[in-house]
């Protein structure tokens, strides 16, 4: 997902900008394209939702008030789908309150920025974001890695398991014709 590039921090990136107000969605797509991210500007919940079909983001940038469709059931169906739900999400909000903060979080938001903000506090919160969640995923592709060591170990355990029985058999058969020979 991430490919080479002297501008953000660890690469491009590649961040879907979900808001409604024109100014501020062009406004952030401006700052992140000037960082060195590349932005997917939506301004609905439906486009947004299929601009993620089929596409990974490193990160969503949602707005808590959306026309149409709050923000909070677009992040559910973000994190109801399989495809989507490890993709941090940053809920951006005109709210400046511990309220929204909590409500975003409690939400399944990974994390919370108040309206206006300063351009490198997001950039700083939004590649502590990523590179958490890419060390999830390096972790979730180790445990498959141990799960499938594990299966194959329990197979030869089971197959060895077959052999010492076979050989007790074995060893059983061998020790009765002795016995029989020798009476």
């Amino acid at each position: 997902m991430d490919q080479a590039s002297t501008h953000a921090p660890g690469g491009t990136r590649d961040i879907l900008v979900v808001d409604g107000d024109s100014g501020s969605r062009d406004e952030i797509g401006r700052k992140l394209i000037q960082g060195g991210y590349r932005a997917s500007l939506c301004s609905s919940a439906r486009e947004a939702l299929d601009r993620m079909q089929g596409r990974c983001f490193d990160l969503i940038l949602l707005d808590m008030e959306l026309r149409g469709q709050a923000g909070f059931s677009v992040l559910s169906e973000i994190r109801s789908n399989h495809a989507t739900t490890h993709v941090p999400v940053m809920m951006v909000s005109a709210r400046n309150d511990p309220g929204a903060v909590i409500e975003a979080l409690n939400a399944g938001a990974d994390d919370h920025i108040a309206k206006p903000f300063a351009f490198d506090v997001l950039a700083a919160r939004m590649e502590r974001l990523i590179e958490r969640a890419r060390n999830i995923a390096e972790l979730r592709r180790s445990n498959i890695a141990l799960d499938e060591r594990i299966a194959h170990r329990a197979i030869e355990i089971g197959e060895l398991r077959e052999r010492i029985a076979f050989m007790q058999a074995e060893r059983q058969r061998l020790q009765q014709q002795i016995d029989r020979m020798s009476a």
